[in-house]
């Protein structure tokens, strides 16, 4: 019989002492049993790595097991069905490279960032929507995330945070007042003196003066990039190092044309150029322009926002979503903008992935665009470009039958697909498991 190779690791650092007629001790008879469970029931890892040793790929059983800027997950979709550790923050890539104009680097987006699976309702009613991210916006931030696209509407004599339809937030769409999300993004920037954060507004507030109020209730309007200071014909931005100098760390954009004059909050499409959304932009080989963005290719707006998630969003697919596919509309996308590479990349279900996810993606066009490098990590802060340093390659992982799907790690993940449905056969394996772990 060929056993996992975790298993065998595992059994190779044991020591095996005879004892008596029987030949073994209570230990070593153990661990042979977890041995032989392990090969009988290979949908529970038995891993050879714990408390924070794992690495990529590996397989993990706990939060716990995977090192620093991993998380235990696994992509069924993909047939990866065994919990190994994925990649879970992203590298900042002006810690690596600074000093750049702020349309130069690309940064990770959550498209609709508010919309968490499993929050509590907030108007008493049992919410009835799509959801697309599955941790906290705090979370989101110090895993990396740098843009949020946030849905606004007025509800209840305030402005809230809505998944909703044909411009109007009802209590089953709505998910919390604005200013609390807000609070997450001020508190992020007060803490994090070095990063900047970019809000996407699907603005469907009339109240007069409105996100002004709200944004400055939130403490942010100390942070606000000024409009006066945004290219006006597709120059480059200022450098992230003197944005953070000033304190220009907040760039807000809104879908509403009419608050440039009336609020001095930019006008998305008059900045940026943007792909089509939904499944018209996950289409393999196309990526249109939205209609109404400029064409990818304009030299009038100084950022590119790519859009990458289908029109329902679906937890157990992202994983899928986010592995090629994701590398190959990069490629398609920078191709029909002229050669230019996205300054944002908005998905659904960030966290998810076959390994490397969009975190990769991420680091992969940073180096190509910062210092001619297959990814960020391998760049040198003042070197030539094209001088890049080896990064070792990762490990391989096992894989096995579980259906069930988890996800865990240092930002544990909430709602249905994090949740593990045990078996009855499964229960007994545990049980089995746990006896012989006390003969250990």
């Amino acid at each position: 019989m060929r056993y996992p190779r975790t298993i065998t690791s595992c059994c190779n650092r044991a020591t095996l002492k005879s004892s008596g007629k029987n030949g073994i001790d209570f230990k070593s008879h153990a661990l042979l049993v977890l041995l032989f469970l392990c090969s009988v029931f290979p949908f529970v890892p038995c891993s050879a790595c714990s408390n924070g040793n794992c690495q990529l790929l590996d397989a993990c059983a706990t939060p716990t097991d995977c090192g620093p800027g991993l998380y235990c997950g696994n992509c069924p979709a993909v047939g990866k069905t065994q919990p190994f550790c994925t990649r879970g923050q992203s590298a900042s890539p002006s810690s690596i490279i600074n000093g750049l104009p702020f349309n130069k680097y690309t940064w990770l987006v959550t498209h609709n960032a508010f919309s968490i699976v499993d929050a509590p309702s907030r108007t008493g009613v049992q919410r009835i929507t799509f959801y697309n991210q599955e941790d906290s916006v705090t979370n989101q931030l110090l895993n990396g995330v740098r843009g949020l696209m946030l849905d606004m509407y007025d509800f209840e004599d305030d402005i809230w945070l809505c998944h909703s339809l044909r411009g109007q937030c009802y209590n089953f769409t709505a998910f919390e007042p604005a200013i609390d999300t807000l609070k997450e993004v001020e508190a992020f920037l007060n803490n994090n003196p070095n990063e900047i954060v970019t809000i996407i507004i699907e603005d469907y507030v009339h109240s007069p003066r409105g996100l002004t109020k709200v944004f400055a209730n939130a403490g942010l309007d100390k942070y606000w990039f000024p409009l006066s200071k945004m290219p006006k014909k597709g120059e480059d931005w200022p450098s992230v190092t003197d944005m953070i100098k000033q304190n220009y760390r907040l760039v807000v954009f809104t879908s509403d044309s009419s608050k440039e004059a009336s609020e001095g909050i930019a006008y998305q499409w008059k900045h940026m150029v943007e792909n089509e959304s939904g499944d018209p932009g996950v289409v393999p080989g196309s990526c249109p322009n939205r209609k109404e963005s400029k064409p990818l290719n304009s030299h009038t707006a100084s950022l590119f926002l790519m859009n990458y998630f289908p029109t329902i969003p679906d937890q157990n697919e992202a994983c899928k979503e986010h592995s090629v596919s994701l590398v190959d509309m990069v490629n398609t996308c920078y191709k029909t903008a002229g050669n230019v590479m996205p300054n944002f990349v908005a998905v659904n279900f960030y966290m998810r992935s076959d390994g490397g996810g969009v975190f990769d993606a991420i680091d992969r066009m940073n180096g190509q665009t910062l210092c001619g490098c297959p990814t960020i990590t391998a760049c040198q802060a003042g070197a030539p470009f094209g001088s890049c340093k080896q990064i070792p390659t990762s490990n391989t992982t096992q894989t096995s039958t579980d259906p069930a799907g988890s996800f865990s790690g240092s930002v544990q993940l909430i709602g249905a697909a994090s949740t593990i449905q045990l078996s009855s056969l499964t229960t007994v394996y545990l049980y089995t498991v746990y006896i012989t772990l006390l003969l250990l």
